[in-house]
C-alpha cells in the first residue's frame, strides 16, 4: 500500500509532463505537415524540377561553346 502512495502522484506527475511536452510541440508547429517528409523519401535530390527550364546559352556561353568545338576539330 505505501508503493501505491508513491507511484500514484509519480505517474500523475509524468503524465502531467507528457501532456505539457505534447501541447509544446503541436504549438511549435511539430505536427503541421505530416505528409511532405514521408513523400521526401520517393525522390532523388539531385533531379532537376520539372518547372525549371535549362537557361538558353548566354553570348559568352557560346562563344565558350564554339571554341570548344573548333577545338575538337582541328585535333582530330
Amino acid at each position: 500500500m505505501d508503493l501505491l502512495i508513491a507511484m500514484v502522484p509519480l505517474s500523475l506527475l509524468l503524465l502531467g509532463l507528457a501532456i505539457l511536452i505534447f501541447f509544446w510541440a503541436v504549438k511549435s508547429g511539430q505536427f503541421d505537415d505530416m505528409d511532405s517528409p514521408a513523400h521526401r523519401i520517393l525522390f532523388d535530390d539531385d533531379d532537376t524540377p520539372l518547372s525549371k527550364k535549362p537557361e538558353p546559352p548566354t553570348p559568352s556561353n557560346q562563344e565558350h561553346t564554339d571554341a570548344n568545338k573548333r577545338q575538337s576539330k582541328e585535333s582530330e
